[in-house]
């Protein structure tokens, strides 16, 4: 039996023990253990790694000295025999940049678990951990580089257009259709397909799992959030329509080796309602698989291609919302808010880039607009780009390099959300019609407020007046968030008006001045 002898709050306790490899471990043995601090007991499963190696992992909530027991009949002896392994260790202060699980704050917010508020700017990835080490360096570069926290991605490969290529490898052990029948044009009949592919759905490929695993921890050590699509429907594999058992097996597996990671977030599924063989029945079998098997209870959600999920459920943590309109995206997280009371995540509100589909084609403009907007309505925007290239290798399902311009603009937009007092934004409505508006969450229904954001969106004004009240003194900066400019423009006090060089995506903060 292997352990650290002391990791830190929030960091990952791995019990690694040594067992028999012989039959189907993944069916046949199990281990588990529990871990017992002054202040917790956590129970939880453990998995099998191949080569006759089994782990449990935990993620301790507090300092002190934890002792822990393993138990299962991963061993020669079998359950009946099996002696419990015990130990113990210490958990430490968490390091600087280690401030935990992100979990939902002030209803329609987030923050991690010591307090520090989490501001959402994502990306979306599909398929950027299963490239090839050349490609995910790249990646990870790009990601150090942006101001991206949170990026959506799969522990399955994609089959789609821009996606026909096979994957690094695969998820279970056995092998893939002969993938050289595949062009741009006959690609939709092998979608959902199973004939030509040979995979024991009993037996899951380690390494795959591994892989991903140091992905996860890489995107940690950036303070990226690692939102974890568990299941997706573009497949040819046969990975969308296995059956309840299998779906469940694969389930158990999937959270016993990643619950443990601080940055996980769980989406059970991208676009769920255009999968064929899958009930709003097996949807919540899942969601209970996740409540009773993560004991840290990460953030949860599930994401659509048209029709919403029920967001109110109690198991969905956040709303993750792909637009249902060609046009309107952020001008609906006010109507989004009030209906499920519940954070507003703009998964997919379209990509940035140039290919046909509808989905895959605004420009860098539009796309920093929508972010805008989406924030001052008290949401949370993601990006993704699709432009065309000669080797299909686009941002939104492979990463790599991006190649647009609305990237460039989110750390200003990220500066700002910051300067947020208290946690979030909330929108305004008592402000003027031909405007958008946000004052902080917590004073949304309070007299005297301390802080305002306008934004204008498309629209051009030469100048915008404004009073609050005749005591107040407020300082006021101009923000042009295209060209990323900040302009200090003094302090006022009852009356008064703002010049405005009436271009399109300006901003006014207003600060009452302390």
């Amino acid at each position: 039996m292997n352990y650290k002898k002391e990791i830190e709050k929030w960091g990952m306790q791995e019990i690694t023990c040594k067992g028999v490899s012989n039959g189907n471990p993944f069916t046949e043995r199990q281990i588990r253990g529990c871990f017992q601090g002054a202040q917790e007991t956590v129970r939880v499963d453990g998995f099998y790694d191949g080569d006759g190696v089994y782990k449990v992992r935990f993620m301790p909530s507090f300092e002190g000295t934890y002792t822990f027991r393993i138990e299962g009949n991963y061993g020669d002896k079998g359950a009946a025999s099996e002696e419990a392994l015990t130990g113990t260790f210490t958990v430490t202060p968490p390091s600087d940049d280690n401030h935990g699980p992100v979990r939902v704050a002030n209803t329609y917010h987030f923050a991690y678990e010591d307090g520090k508020p989490y501001y959402s700017i994502g990306t979306t990835c599909y398929v950027w951990d299963l490239q090839s080490d050349e490609r995910i360096t790249e990646t990870l570069k790009t990601l150090k580089k942006s101001a991206f926290n949170k990026i959506r991605f799969c522990i399955f490969p994609k089959h789609y257009d821009y996606n026909l290529g096979e994957p690094r490898s695969y998820p279970y052990e056995g092998t893939p259709m002969d993938s050289s029948v595949l062009t741009k044009d006959n690609f939709q009949e092998y979608t959902g397909k199973t004939e030509g592919n040979h995979f024991d759905l009993t037996r899951f490929n380690p390494a795959h799992f591994r892989h991903i695993e140091w992905c996860v921890e890489q995107l940690q050590a950036l303070g990226i959030e690692a939102d974890l699509i568990v299941m997706h429907p573009y497949d040819r594999w046969g990975f969308s329509c296995m059956t309840r058992e299998q779906d469940h097996l694969y389930w158990k597996y999937v959270l016993a080796r990643f619950a443990a990671y601080r940055n996980i977030w769980w989406s059970l599924a991208n676009e769920y309602d255009i999968f064929e063989h899958k009930t709003i029945e097996d949807w919540e079998g899942y969601a209970k698989l996740i409540c009773e098997h993560d004991p840290y209870h990460h953030l949860r959600s599930i994401h659509n291609c048209i029709a919403f999920y029920d967001h109110s459920r109690p198991w969905v943590t956040h709303c993750s919302i792909q637009r249902q309109d060609i046009y309107k995206t952020a001008e609906l997280v006010n109507e989004w808010r009030e209906r499920y009371r519940k954070p507003v995540v703009l998964d997919e509100i379209a990509y940035e880039g140039n290919i046909q589909h509808g989905w895959g084609n605004i420009s860098g403009e539009e796309m920093v607009r929508r972010f805008w907007e989406a924030v001052c309505r008290g949401g949370y925007p993601g990006h993704g780009e699709t432009y065309m290239s000669d080797d299909d290798v686009l941002w939104w399902s492979h990463g790599g390099t991006l190649h647009g311009e609305s990237h460039k603009r989110f750390h200003l937009l990220y500066q700002i959300m910051e300067e947020t007092p208290g946690i979030g934004l909330a929108p305004y409505d008592r402000c003027g019609w031909d405007e958008v508006c946000a004052v902080p969450e917590s004073e949304k229904w309070s007299a005297i407020k301390s802080y305002y954001l306008y934004y204008y969106s498309f629209m051009r004004p030469s100048f915008r007046d404004f009073h609050f009240d005749d005591e107040t003194s407020f300082e006021v900066r101009v923000i042009d968030t295209w060209n990323m400019t900040v302009e200090d423009r003094g302090v006022y006090k009852g009356k008064f008006r703002i010049e405005l060089p009436g271009r399109p995506y300006m901003a006014v903060q207003i600060r009452k001045v302390k």
